[in-house]
């Protein structure tokens, strides 16, 4: 008998609403944190692995102007290499895209050389003007949905905050 951990139910609840929502491509880079989320993106057909998050980004942003609900997926180190493309292109021409983020350097994630962009990421999210959502357990649909909106209804990106734990990753 196979248990399910409430991670792995986490993960299958995020995945379960993106897809439902319509969502897709996804452009994600590695990330241990989202390694449960992305090995369910990876048995599809729009899941694209990239090297880097600007590059992830500034690909989602593509998808998203020929019509698509593009998503780049990437750790919050990484982030800080994205701030460019969504400070210069996503956020200056409301490029409706949803960003999936996952948060080392937060609880109970404590490796030093992970602190200082999980203390800037909200920040700096929160200067450009974008709004982001944390996910939680128990809420995964729901908490899709509502980034969602922001991004289908309201045309403009969105972030999804992924906790450390939220997927079962251990420091």
């Amino acid at each position: 008998m196979v248990v399910s951990s409430p991670s792995v139910t986490s993960a299958d609840a995020a995945h379960k609403a993106l897809v439902g929502l319509g969502f897709g491509p996804f452009f994600g880079t590695p990330c241990g944190v989202l390694a449960p989320l992305l090995a369910r993106l990876a048995d599809g057909d729009d899941y694209h692995v990239v090297s880097r998050e600007d590059n992830a980004l500034a690909l989602a942003a593509g998808a998203a102007l020929a019509g698509r609900r593009a998503v780049a997926l990437m750790q919050n180190s990484g982030f800080g290499q994205a701030v460019n493309v969504l400070a210069s292109l996503v956020v200056p021409y409301r490029i409706p895209l949803l960003m999936v983020v996952s948060m080392r350097g937060t609880p109970p994630d404590t490796t030093a050389e992970n602190l200082g962009m999980g203390h800037l990421t909200t920040a700096v999210l929160d200067v450009l003007g974008v709004p982001h959502i944390s996910l939680e357990h128990g809420e995964e649909e729901a908490q899709v949905a509502a980034a969602a909106d922001r991004v289908i209804s309201g045309g403009e990106p969105c972030a999804l905050l992924v906790a450390p734990d939220q997927f079962a990753w251990v420091p």
